[in-house]
């Protein structure tokens, strides 16, 4: 059962009991990420997720480790465009010293010159990985194309530039801003006593200061963009994208089922037509990504240098023909069943249990259970299918990137199969 309520020092909490498990899952969600950072302090958000492992005023970074590791516990953190969260994953009975720990990594780190710097160049490691990574620099390219000029066209990871201006005197003012009991969420979900873990939490976390943050953000209006970036690589990467929905949308769920058929299985559309039937790409998928208030969808190849042209042409005929005919009654009852099982399987441990209460809690304020959920994708009819794809189907309403080996315009690319159309 998942059960909402305010603990006495003012922080919200979340839970789900799962009697039939032996371990327990807590994580802390912020609502930090990079569409509150600025220019100058770009990644901060992203850097304090790691210095909170570096060390505090009873333990280093090494003592942080042992101690989970004697508890038989997991610990890690991630951040993203929207929020930060710091989970833990214990056995039952090791809740409390698990908990104790991440409210230790929260309330006290230190922040120390040396640790900063040495994470500071941990980063910009982080930073070379991604750029040798072209699939990820084409995602990251594209969703700031799409949402340029706007607060989700940020990088989470900031920039070499913008993490030297970032002292151990701003981490401390970013967090004194955020990292406040009315901006942060409590998820917990698995084997626990509710009575025990609310007195645990209510203790640990009491001392957390208090304060509602300004999180207003700010939207651009949407233009078609093209960017090419050259590398020295041995494939050329696809990635074009257009405005979707946002996560509270109604359209959600159909325009969930309609990307699964367009691309996010074997069986779906474009991974027949460009993989299988053209053997065009290894790699080629879509992904509708939805915010707490917009969204976008993409496209992704990634193909042999002479074979852009190629795969463009194949991507966009998909489109125009998921225009012309529409989805087959037995693609939607695929994709729905497809879903379904996906979701079940990301719910059958504490971890994906508490991920699923914690960001719907934060980002929405409320919970679905997963036979809402199931519900949702069940009722998803041919219609509301019919009603999303406008959304996706305008080849000329999508911002196109292109990472590759040589300069080509993704703009003259796309147009031109447009007209010739």
């Amino acid at each position: 059962m998942i059960k909402i309520k305010n603990l006495q020092c003012g922080l919200r909490l979340v839970t789900e009991e799962l009697p039939y498990v032996k371990s327990v899952s807590v994580g802390v969600w912020v609502r930090a990420g990079a569409v509150f950072e600025t220019p100058r302090n770009a990644g901060i958000s992203h850097y304090i997720e790691h210095m909170l492992f570096k060390g505090t005023e009873k333990r280093s970074a090494k003592q942080i480790a042992e101690d989970v590791d004697r508890i038989g516990g997991q610990i890690n953190a991630f951040t993203g465009k929207e929020a930060t969260c710091y989970y833990m994953k214990t056995l039952s009975t090791n809740f409390a010293k698990g908990a104790e720990i991440l409210s230790d990594m929260l309330l006290n780190s230190q922040f120390a010159k040396e640790e900063m710097d040495k994470e500071r160049h941990v980063i910009c490691e982080e930073i070379k990985m991604n750029e040798d990574s072209p699939e990820d620099v084409a995602h990251d390219l594209i969703c700031e194309e799409v949402f340029h000029g706007s607060s989700l066209a940020k990088n989470v990871i900031g920039t070499p530039s913008s993490l030297k201006t970032v002292s151990s005197a701003t981490m401390r003012a970013y967090m004194k801003r955020l990292y406040t009991k009315e901006n942060i969420l409590l998820s917990v979900a698995g084997n626990f006593d509710e009575a025990a873990v609310c007195e645990t939490l209510e203790r640990l976390f009491e001392s957390l200061p208090s304060g509602t943050p300004d999180l207003t953000l700010y939207a651009a209006d949407y233009t078609p963009r093209f960017r090419s970036k050259v590398k020295d690589i041995e494939q050329s990467h696809i990635c074009i994208g257009t405005k979707s929905i946002a996560l509270e949308d109604e359209r959600y769920y159909s325009l969930s089922v309609l990307n699964n058929i367009m691309g996010s299985s074997m069986s779906s559309r474009l991974f027949q037509n460009i993989r299988e039937q053209k053997g065009l790409a290894y790699a080629v998928y879509s992904a509708n990504n939805s915010f707490s208030g917009d969204g976008f969808f993409n496209i992704y190849a990634g193909v042999s240098h002479d074979k852009v042209k190629k795969a463009v042409e194949g991507i966009l005929e998909e489109l125009l023909a998921l225009k012309k005919d529409g989805v087959t009654e037995d693609e939607l009852a695929t994709a729905k069943e497809q879903m379904k099982g996906q979701y079940i399987f990301s719910q059958e441990n504490v971890n994906g249990r508490m991920f699923s209460i914690g960001k719907n809690m934060l980002l929405l304020n409320r919970v679905y259970t997963p036979e809402e959920i199931m519900e949702k994708l069940d009722n998803v009819s041919m219609e509301q299918v019919r009603g999303v794809s406008g959304l996706i189907t305008d080849p000329d309403a999508y911002t196109g990137v292109l990472v590759g080996g040589k300069r080509q315009s993704m703009k003259e690319l796309m147009r031109r199969f447009t007209l010739a159309v």
